[in-house]
């Protein structure tokens, strides 16, 4: 144990002054002692009181190993390397994970880096430091010194310390090979089974000056995960480009690839971006998992009068529908779903997409790229020349791309497509803001779906609770207006992770371009006068979506007002 941590817990429980800190720190550092012994020279404390009080801080137990013998199969759950790297001694499984006995317990940087070298979840426990470093010696290495008796056990290696003597010192030449080695592999590979079995959408390994963190998004929000020793990160981040095939070499500029793996006997697919930081290479994979997403417009558990809608909309022989909303709105899943609806052997469907997210049997899809000019409005020309019956464009991005998008729509082909607004109506007076003549937006827009993602109330976790007035007015409520309706919410369980949420749901608005809604886009009519016109002839915003939602127990008003 540190002197500082040591001291710090003392001062904690009020056995030494916060004033003379540095005194003891000072006094500690010039004597020769273990700082263990020397507070009981001081006087401020018995050492077997320090154990406990340390034992009593981590919340473990305090052990007595002058007699101790360890089971066979408790034995081998660590190598003699890892002891002697961590100054551990396993004491027994329990329930929770392995219960390990460590010389320094009030460090858990030390522990988690032991948890992630074991891959077992580590229950920490206090024993005097002399004793585990005589059960190392003698259960490890067969009571001999250093040298050449102190050699492990044949199939037992210390490759983490190999390994944390070798990153610091790798060049370019040796990188790819030191990214390759056994335990990084199989901690990246835990990283990504994890984030699979989390059902996560992105795994953020982010490099700072004093730690590597390692983050996943479920359902719309960020975790932190326990993190990587800081000083692999050079070494994981390479294990990941080698993975991706990118230029491990090039430090400097920011590059994409793609891994494609089996994990747990599922097809995985995730989509990789490094990005050069202060501190070193920021890496984030997208998870495209096919088997956690189901593309079929029957699960997005849309209202009757919308299902068929989009079902009506979808078979149409010509004409423009837009799926609108922010980033990770779930707009592609969206028309994807809509595509597999109508992918039929008497239809021809062409996609062009920035990048191909999801492979569809019977679908022809294109990867856009920009570095060699294949952009969408180079794309959708050569589409009009293979003879298709529906397009799917990734994004209007440019006047040139929307222009193609309404001129194959006039010939006889169904655009769908997705705009960045804020609203359905929004999207109409962007087309136009680009530079498309609102006459011919009129003509051939049939339909814009807005649409958000919110999290689901986690069903093993769910309570029913009477929100406050002022709550209630934010969303522009009253306790009268609610008629004695139940709200709900998730205390927080296992199955969700303690977050009260689990899984998502759609919010949809959908404008209808109904005549009166034409008349006005060929007018230039701004965004609020559409969407008035809109709600008069019945358009239902993601507000009022978002209260159906609420009323029916499927979300909390908490989400509803973040994304609406």
């Amino acid at each position: 144990m540190t002197i500082e941590s040591v001291i710090d817990l003392l001062i904690s429980r009020g056995l030494i002054d916060d004033s003379q800190r540095d005194e003891y720190v000072a006094a500690a550092h010039a004597s020769e002692q273990d700082i263990t012994f020397a507070v009981e020279e001081w006087g401020v404390i018995q050492r077997d009181q320090l154990f406990q009080l340390v034992a009593q801080d981590i919340g473990g137990e305090f052990y007595d190993l002058s007699e101790f013998e360890p089971a066979p199969q408790v034995l081998r759950a660590m190598t003699g390397g890892d002891a002697k790297l961590y100054q551990a001694i396993p004491i027994q499984f329990l329930d929770g994970g392995l219960q390990v006995a460590v010389a320094d317990p009030l460090n858990p940087q030390n522990l988690e880096e032991l948890g992630f070298t074991l891959n077992q979840q580590i229950i920490p426990a206090v024993a005097p430091p002399e004793q585990i470093a005589e059960l190392i010696q003698r259960l490890y290495y067969g009571g001999g010194g250093t040298g050449e008796e102190g050699e492990e056990p044949s199939g037992e290696s210390d490759a983490l310390a190999a390994i944390r003597a070798e990153v610091a010192a790798i060049s370019e030449d040796d990188l790819e090979e030191e990214s390759n080695s056994a335990p990084i592999i199989r901690y990246v590979d835990l990283v990504l089974y994890q984030a699979i079995k989390e059902k996560a959408s992105d795994i953020h390994f982010e490099p700072f000056e004093d730690d590597f963190k390692i983050r996943y998004r479920v359902d719309g929000a960020l975790y932190e995960m326990a993190p990587p020793p800081q000083h692999l990160k050079q070494a994981i981040i390479s294990r990941i480009k080698v993975m991706s095939s990118l230029n491990i070499a090039e430090t400097r500029l920011p590059q994409d690839g793609r891994i494609t793996k089996e994990i747990n006997d599922k097809p995985v697919d995730m989509r990789v971006s490094t990005l050069p930081t202060a501190f070193g290479e920021s890496v984030v994979l997208r998870v495209l998992d096919r088997s956690n997403v189901n593309l079929d417009l029957e699960t997005l558990n849309l209202t009757p009068d919308l299902y068929e809608y989009i079902s009506d909309t979808i078979v149409k022989p010509n004409g423009i529908f837009i799926c609108t909303g922010p980033t990770g709105a779930g707009k592609t899943t969206t028309l994807y779903a809509c595509l597999r609806k109508v992918n039929t052997e008497d239809s021809k469907l062409l996609t062009a997409e920035d990048p191909v997210e999801y492979d569809i049997d019977g679908i022809m899809q294109v990867p856009v790229n920009e570095s060699i000019g294949l952009n969408f409005g180079r794309v959708l020309r050569a589409f009009l020349r293979q003879d298709p019956d529906r397009i799917l464009v990734g994004e209007m991005r440019d006047l040139e791309t929307a222009q193609i998008a309404i001129q194959a729509s006039l010939t006889g082909h169904l655009v769908l497509s997705t705009l960045h607004t804020n609203d359905a109506p929004g999207a109409v007076t962007r087309l136009i803001d680009m530079g498309c003549e609102p006459f011919l937006v009129a003509a051939t827009l049939e339909g814009v779906l807005g649409q958000r993602l919110l999290r689901r109330i986690c069903e093993d976790c769910r309570v029913s609770y009477q929100p406050s007035s002022a709550v209630l007015a934010q969303l522009g409520l009253t306790s009268a207006d609610t008629g004695g309706r139940e709200f709900y919410t998730g205390q927080g369980c296992d199955t969700c992770n303690d977050t009260g949420y689990k899984g998502r749901q759609g919010l949809f608005e959908l404008l209808d371009m109904s005549d009166p809604i034409r008349d006005l886009v060929a007018q230039r009519a701004a965004t609020v006068v559409l969407k008035q016109k809109a709600q008069e002839l019945g358009m239902k915003t993601l507000r009022e979506d978002g209260l159906r939602n609420i009323f029916e127990g499927i979300t909390t008003i908490e989400e509803v007002l973040k994304y609406t």
